[in-house]
């Protein structure tokens, strides 16, 4: 089954178990789905849904921020819901190790030896860790290996 098939299901689901907050959410998603579609002029495909759904996720992550430094937790757990909805979708994360092997074997394949190589190695581990790895915490991994 398709991403886009079971994200669909699962607003019909929502819809008729009556589960609002998660009918929102789920229709924010299809919306920012379709808005790609219509300005590209392409049908997406699940790597490019999750590449929406992570950019999603990071501005969830952001709004939660500036409402808790604003003190308001009603409209930051709104969001904290929002993400969970949208973590669903996300493929299976990948583990810290699994991460920092992906990390090494692009650094011994690029042959990168300093932080001024950092570009060549995430060209590399970006594609292997898409949607399954934060790639902040992955960039500064690199940068840190890069260092040593």
């Amino acid at each position: 089954m398709s991403l886009k098939t079971r994200i669909t299901d699962d607003m019909k689901t929502a819809m008729k178990a009556k589960e609002t907050a998660r009918l929102g959410a789920i229709r924010l998603l299809l919306a920012a789905m379709k808005q790609k579609e219509v300005d590209e002029r392409i049908e997406l495909d699940d790597a490019a849904i999750v590449a929406v759904i992570e950019k999603m996720l990071k501005q969830r992550k952001d709004s939660i921020a500036q409402y808790e430094t604003a003190g308001r937790q009603d409209l930051a757990e709104a969001e904290r819901f929002e993400v969970a909805v949208l973590i669903d979708y996300m493929p299976q994360a990948l583990s810290a190790a699994e991460v920092e092997a992906i990390v090494a074997a692009a650094i011994a394949e690029s042959g990168a030896k300093a932080p001024a190589d950092m570009g060549k190695v995430i060209a590399l581990v970006k594609p292997k860790v898409a949607g399954r790895a934060d790639m902040g915490e992955v960039s500064k991994l690199v940068k840190a290996k890069l260092s040593a």
